[in-house]
C-alpha cells in the first residue's frame, strides 16, 4: 500500500512564511525517509534538547514497526509461526493496530496491512523490481495468506495469528503515527506553533511566524513533474495532512500500466483512475492510512467514505484518458491559490 517506496512521493512541499518571530528548523532521517520540524518561538527563544528528545521517540517507534530492522517488534511478529498463541506488543504497536483495524473496516478491506507479500510479488517491494506481471496462479495462491482479519488484536496488548504465514507491514500508517508522536513531544516541550513533516506526512499546529496558517503544497501528480512542483495548496492549522499517489512507481507491460498500489482484495494493482489522494484529519495516523485506502477505492467510493467521517476532508485527483487531471473534492475541502 503506502510502504514508503514512492507512495509518499505524492509529496508535500512545505511553504514557509516569515515575520518578527523566530522559526527553528530541525531535520534528520527516520523510517527510511527524512523529517523536517519547524518550531516558532519568540525572537530569543530556543529549542535546545528538543531534537534529541524527538530522535529518541522516533527510534522507539522505528524499533517497534520498521520491517527493515530484524529485531523490531513487527519483524519478530512476522517470523512468529504459532497460530493461536499471543504475541505481546508495545503500546505504540497496539495503538497503530487498533486504528488500522478501524480503517480496514471503514474501507471494506481496501486498506490492509497484510498486503506486502503481493507487493513483493509484483516487484514493488524490498526484493527489487520485476517489471512484469506475475502469473495469475501465484497471485491466487498468495491471496490465501492476505487478510487483516487473520490477525486478532487483544486489548491487553497482544496479537494472535489465525494463519501462520500472515505478516504485517504498517509503512502506510506508521509514518503518520510518527508525525503524531513527534507533535506530542513538541507540544509537551511547551511549543504551540509548529509543523512536523515525515516523508511527506504533516501535522501543523498554531501559526507561522507571520501569524498566518501553515501552507502545504500538493505535488502535481504527473510522471514528469518535479518533486517541488506545486499543484494545489492547502492551509493548515491544528490539522494533519497526508497524500498518497501512484504516478511515480509503476511499470508498463504490453501497453498496460501497473501501479505499486495493490488492491488486497483482488491481488492486482489498482485501476480506478485515481493518481493522488490527499486527506485532512485531526491526526496524521488516520490521514495516512485513509490516503492509501482511498487510492485503492477510487474517487467515487473514496469520496463517499470521506464524506461519512466527522472532521475528515479530502481531495482525490484522477487522470482522464487524454492525460488531463480532474479534481474530486469532499464536502468542506478548501484550497488556497498556489
Amino acid at each position: 500500500m503506502r510502504i514508503r517506496l514512492i507512495v509518499g512521493l505524492a509529496a508535500l512541499v512545505l511553504l514557509a512564511g516569515c515575520d518578527s518571530k523566530r522559526e527553528h528548523t530541525l531535520t534528520g532521517r527516520t523510517m527510511g525517509t527524512t523529517y523536517t520540524i519547524k518550531v516558532v518561538t519568540g525572537y530569543f527563544g530556543a529549542v535546545s534538547g528538543l531534537q534529541e528528545k524527538i530522535a529518541r521517540r522516533l527510534d522507539q517507534i522505528n524499533h517497534s514497526m520498521s520491517p527493515y530492522l530484524q529485531d523490531s517488534e513487527i519483524s519478530r511478529f512476522n517470523r512468529f509461526q504459532e497460530v493461536g498463541a499471543e504475541f505481546p506488543i508495545s503500546q505504540d504497536f497496539l495503538r497503530v493496530m487498533q486504528l488500522a483495524a478501524r480503517i480496514h473496516e471503514l474501507s471494506e478491506g481496501a486498506w490492509d496491512g497484510t498486503v506486502n507479500p503481493l507487493v513483493d510479488l509484483w516487484g514493488f517491494g524490498r526484493a527489487g523490481r520485476a517489471d512484469q506481471r506475475p502469473p495469475p496462479e501465484k497471485i491466487a495462491a498468495l491471496l490465501g495468506e492476505i487478510g487483516f482479519r487473520k490477525i486478532e488484536i487483544k486489548d491487553s496488548g497482544a496479537l494472535v495469528k489465525r494463519r501462520a504465514a500472515v505478516s504485517l507491514d504498517l509503512s502506510s500508517i506508521a509514518k503518520g503515527y510518527g508525525v503524531d508522536q513527534v507533535a506530542a513531544e513538541v507540544r509537551e516541550a511547551g511549543f504551540s506553533d509548529f509543523l512536523v513533516e515525515i516523508g511527506g506526512e504533516v501535522y501543523a499546529a498554531g501559526v507561522r511566524p507571520d501569524g498566518r496558517s501553515w501552507r502545504v503544497g500538493i505535488n502535481r501528480p504527473k510522471i514528469d513533474a518535479r518533486f517541488d512542483e506545486v499543484y494545489k495548496v492547502v492551509s493548515l492549522r491544528d490539522r494533519a495532512f497526508a497524500t498518497s499517489g501512484d504516478y511515480r512507481n509503476f511499470f508498463v507491460e504490453n501497453g498496460v500500466r501497473y501501479s505499486h498500489i495493490i488492491d488486497p482484495r483482488s491481488g492486482y494493482p489498482v485501476s480506478q483512475g485515481a493518481v493522488s489522494a490527499s486527506i485532512l484529519a485531526n491526526n496524521c495516523t488516520l490521514a495516512d492510512g485513509l490516503a492509501t485506502a482511498v487510492m485503492v477505492m477510487g474517487a467515487e467510493k473514496g469520496l463517499a467514505l470521506i464524506n461519512r467521517l466527522d472532521h475528515v476532508h479530502g481531495l482525490i485527483i484522477s487522470e482522464l484518458p487524454d492525460g488531463t487531471l480532474k479534481d474530486h473534492f469532499s464536502k468542506g475541502f478548501r484550497l488556497e491559490s498556489p
